[in-house]
């Protein structure tokens, strides 16, 4: 495994040998004279860590941190001082270094802060790929459709994630709320900050409100020590409020003072905190009518509706469905490790055909159930889940429940030729199911 490599700037030439040698055990290092001398071999080569004196000739450690702010990624910094200059480190540590040390040097102490700072730079360097990883599931594609109603959408997220405008996104359960809401914060001024979720509808009242305001030391029987809520937790970041309308009439007044003021207090304490939060919340209820019926602060509404964002369900933009279709059928041929490459044009006409009460979440698993079940590289009638080849106001015959055996057998002849064997339609025209309709093709060997 590759060894941390450590550049040591300084330009007392004992002082780069001394601390080079002091810590070769554990790690390579690399000197540099002067300011200058260190950018030229920090170009040249991949540094982990940098320890450099505060004082030198030429560029000195401050103008040596200025130039470091400017490169794309740069390395954490650790001054060493004499200890009438601490007041000048400590604004170095304001302008980006993690610490220093001041002379003359503890080699312990300063082994363990290397160490310190080498750990923190890690976890900092896997928040920010976490980071990414999760913004590459949420680009503007990832609202998948060419239809008028979702381009408009893509377009008003987009707009409003430039700012930290507070966002009410209103919409039918399974519609792809959260996801609109995970495109703005990744592409808002606050991405690389926190971004918090909680969904009013899972918590009680009393918890709800300690999970979001947190709350203090004894404040409640089982509170043994103090909390950060998610307010707290949120700052300099987003906080994501899902199914909003189930909040809480006393919790509702708490959020609309933060909302006006920025400012709350843990349950149980008496400090007012104030963060920098913005604020998204979702509902699948009519706020509107809510409000009316009294269940839901009208002055909190507006509050939270700044920016509103609809999403349409999935039956008013039925022209998605062959691009969702296909985005989901890869996501989990390559999930399950099946190969297969095709929809039949019966499935997709049943898959218009039926209203998704469930919308996008309904279609997803549905998906991802007819994948699995596939024997071969299609997804057929025989893959697909039973409920799809019914709709509610099919009728379903049953031979003897039915028409007589022989006018059904001449009934069905009949509507396939009339149709041209085209069974989606000859089956709705029947009315009855799909699968139906083949077991009777089967059964007279039509």
């Amino acid at each position: 495994m590759k060894r941390t490599t450590i550049l040591i700037v300084d330009d007392d030439n004992m002082t780069r040998q001394t601390l080079s040698l002091a810590l070769a055990d554990d790690y390579d290092t690399m000197t540099a004279k002067n300011g200058k001398s260190a950018l030229e071999t920090l170009e040249k080569n991949d540094i982990n860590l940098i320890l450099s004196d505060l004082f030198m000739p030429g560029m000195n450690g401050i103008e040596l941190l200025e130039e470091l702010n400017k490169l794309p990624e740069t390395p954490p910094v650790i001054f060493i001082t004499g200890q009438a200059s601490v007041e000048t480190a400590v604004q170095a540590m304001k302008l980006g270094a993690y610490d220093y040390v001041t002379k003359p040097i503890n080699i312990d102490r300063l082994c363990l802060l290397i160490e310190k700072t080498l750990e923190t730079q890690k976890l900092k360097e896997e928040n920010i790929f976490l980071k990414k990883k999760i913004k590459e599931n949420f680009p503007d594609l990832s609202l998948i459709g060419d239809s008028p109603s979702l381009q408009k959408i893509k377009d008003l997220a987009q707009q409003v994630a430039t700012t930290t405008a507070t966002v009410l996104i209103e919409g039918e359960t399974g519609t792809g709320k959260e996801m609109v809401t995970n495109i703005i914060h990744y592409n808002s001024p606050v991405a690389h900050g926190p971004f918090i979720k909680v969904n009013c509808s899972a918590f009680a009242e009393g918890i709800l409100e300690s999970e979001l305001f947190g709350h203090e030391k004894g404040a409640f029987t089982g509170a043994v020590a103090s909390k950060k809520g998610r307010f707290e937790l949120a700052d300099g970041g987003t906080l994501f409020l899902d199914e909003i309308g189930e909040m809480p009439a006393s919790i509702q007044v708490k959020l609309l003072r933060f909302l006006q003021e920025k400012t709350f207090e843990r349950v149980g304490g008496t400090k007012t905190l104030k963060v920098d939060v913005r604020i998204i919340s979702a509902t699948n209820k009519d706020l509107v009518e809510m409000v009316k019926e009294g269940t839901f602060r009208e002055d909190l509404y507006y509050r939270l509706r700044v920016v509103k964002i609809e999403v349409p369900p999935l039956r008013e933009r039925k022209e998605d469905l062959p691009l969702l279709v296909d985005n989901f059928l890869k996501k989990f041929t390559d999930r399950h490790g099946k190969q297969i490459n095709k929809v039949t044009d019966e499935v997709m006409s049943l898959i218009k055909q039926y209203k998704w009460p469930g919308n996008i979440r309904e279609l997803m698993n549905c998906i991802e159930s007819s994948v699995v079940m596939a024997r071969g590289d299609i997804l057929d009638v025989d893959s697909i889940p039973e409920y799809l080849t019914y709709r509610a106001n099919d009728l379903e015959m049953n031979g003897e429940e039915g028409l007589l055996p022989e006018l059904e057998r001449k009934t069905i002849r009949e509507v396939l030729d009339k149709t041209a064997g085209d069974k989606v339609r000859a089956a709705k025209i029947l009315g009855i199911g799909l699968r139906t309709l083949y077991r009777k093709i089967e059964k007279w060997g039509m």
